[in-house]
């Protein structure tokens, strides 16, 4: 349910005034703050949040993919990865947990503060991290595995519930987007990174595989350390900010969408909102366009090496495409805050990740098909943050936003399983079927948006001609489409 009307709140604006007016423009309530201070503290906040919240993510997706570079590094040999779905199964496993634990991560978030919350999931998937350095076995990889996703469950969507809190529904997707590439740049490059990790084969009696883990096990902890020190909580309780700057903050929050304070998280609520088949549909969404994002990560060096790439240019060869990704994934954020629409910017990514697909699957040339690559990755990249924003757009009350973004990201997570298991070892080289599956996928996506295009236009305009109350409970409420 949406924030209760009668709450108490710091700010001076009254629901009356929110009647008279859209919440979906919100410059009359601007106007009393001066520009430059609100300029001026919402680049305060970035700076506190984005950086720290992107290098965290970053380290979360290497973490969690990095078992393909391992993989390229040596590990198959000696752990005999190649023996039926063995990969498969120690890449998919991590998700079980991860899938299961995410409305539980966000209702614990609330209950310990964002710090406590998350310095525990970093530090605890830094310990995991750190001990898929030392298996002997297959089976002890997979142990290691599933801590992995139970630290990491909680931890994405905590980001993404805190950052859609401090800003207005029309500056989310570049905030997302900042934060989710740094994690692609990052990303790309740590294939090299991790190559160079690997020369320190035979150092300690490990092999280079072995201190790929552990050295990013140990970087993952000290950064937990850091989470401790400087991450940022919800803005009703941060402290980095002054009364002033919170105040100006909440209201902005409270004019545009009506829920700039938290209300109380029950059973009944997250039965009730769980019970909201839009919120299936974004995850549907997310789904679709995860499987190909958690795809490229796993298996893009292998795919790399299936071109005839020695080893040295298949992880040299996989920072490119995220490159292009972070540029296109920014670009397209821009322009849908700008235009302050979603669904048709998601589309046109679609169609570029679509695209990729058919040239990555029936190209006949090696050139051809790594240009394939590239848009598959922004295409699906640029995806990632513009459905995180387009359905935290349209919901309001913490309650909600709490239980949406943690079904939502947790059907990535349904998306990462199915890229590793439509991708399999006897499909080697080209990977068939998993390029077909990752188009129904997209195809699945695009109607999904046409969908609810229509019927977020459909409710808009019944809700602008009188004939039905409140959307999303809140007065002056609109849809974004």
């Amino acid at each position: 349910m949406a924030a209760s009307t009668d709450s108490k709140h710091s700010s001076d604006l009254k629901v009356e005034d929110v009647e008279k007016t859209s919440i979906d423009a919100t410059p009359a309530l601007d106007a009393h703050y001066d520009p430059a201070y609100v300029q001026k503290t919402l680049r305060m906040v970035d700076w506190r949040m984005l950086p720290l919240l992107g290098l965290l993510y970053a380290i979360a997706l290497i973490d969690r993919t990095n078992l393909g570079i391992a993989r390229t590094a040596g590990m198959e040999i000696q752990l005999k990865l190649n023996l039926g779905e063995r990969y498969s199964i120690a890449s998919m496993i991590y998700f079980i947990p991860y899938i299961l634990l995410q409305i539980p991560g966000n209702i614990v978030l609330r209950w310990i503060g964002a710090r406590s919350w998350l310095t525990i999931c970093v530090v605890g998937w830094g310990i995991a991290q750190l001990g898929m350095g030392f298996v002997p076995t297959w089976g002890w990889l997979v142990f290691c595995r599933v801590w992995l996703g139970v630290f990491e469950a909680g931890f994405f969507p905590a980001l993404v519930f805190i950052i859609t809190t401090w800003y207005k529904r029309h500056e989310v997707q570049k905030r997302l987007a900042v934060f989710y590439l740094v994690s692609i740049v990052l990303g790309g490059f740590s294939s090299l990174a991790a190559f160079g990790i690997a020369h320190l084969n035979g150092r300690g009696g490990l092999l280079g595989w072995s201190w790929i883990f552990i050295i990013e096990g140990i970087l993952t902890i000290v950064l937990g350390l850091l989470t401790w020190l400087f991450v940022p909580d919800f803005p009703d309780k941060s402290r980095f900010i002054n009364e002033e700057q919170r105040k100006m903050i909440l209201d902005r929050v409270e004019a545009d969408r009506g829920d700039s304070i938290p209300d109380k998280i029950t059973g009944a609520k997250i039965l009730h909102h769980m019970s909201d088949p839009v919120i299936w549909l974004m995850a549907l969404m997310f789904l679709s366009s995860a499987m190909p994002a958690y795809a490229i990560g796993f298996f893009i060096t292998i795919i790399l090496r299936t071109m005839g790439f020695s080893i040295t240019m298949s992880l040299v060869l996989t920072a490119p495409p995220y490159i292009f990704a972070a540029i296109s994934t920014f670009a397209f954020a821009y322009i849908s805050d700008k235009t302050r629409k979603r669904a048709f910017w998601l589309a046109i990514q679609n169609l570029v990740c679509i695209t990729g697909l058919f040239i990555v699957g029936y190209a006949n040339t090696h050139g051809a098909r790594y240009f394939g690559l590239f848009l598959v990755n922004a295409g699906a990249s640029g995806c990632v943050p513009g459905i995180l924003a387009y359905s935290s757009n349209n919901i309001t009350s913490h309650s909600k936003r709490s239980v949406s973004t943690a079904i939502v990201i947790a059907a990535g997570g349904i998306g990462g399983i199915f890229a590793t298991t439509v991708y399999r070892q006897k499909d080697f080289p080209k990977y068939m079927p998993g390029i077909w599956a990752t188009l129904a996928c997209q195809f699945t996506m695009l109607i999904c948006l046409a969908f609810l295009t229509w019927l977020f236009n459909k409710r808009n305009k019944a809700y602008r001609e009188g004939k039905c109350g409140h959307l999303e409970n809140t007065p002056g409420f609109y849809y974004t489409t």
